[in-house]
């Protein structure tokens, strides 16, 4: 799944512009991601300007 760094993220939507199923979202001055829309293309992560998106990975 992939995560958000609310460290680093400055909300800047270009994630949000990119999502090819709509599945990042803003609600205000908050990043969303709806897990059941997103299939974990990392398009997003790859797009972040400041790195603030990533996949987790499962440590199991």
């Amino acid at each position: 799944m992939i995560r958000i760094d609310r460290y680093k993220c400055g909300y800047c939507g270009a994630c949000v512009s990119v999502c090819p199923t709509d599945a990042t979202f803003l609600v205000g001055m908050w990043l969303r991601i709806d897990e059941e829309k997103c299939n974990n293309c990392e398009v997003c992560a790859n797009l972040c300007p400041v790195g603030a998106l990533g996949l987790e990975v499962d440590s199991r």
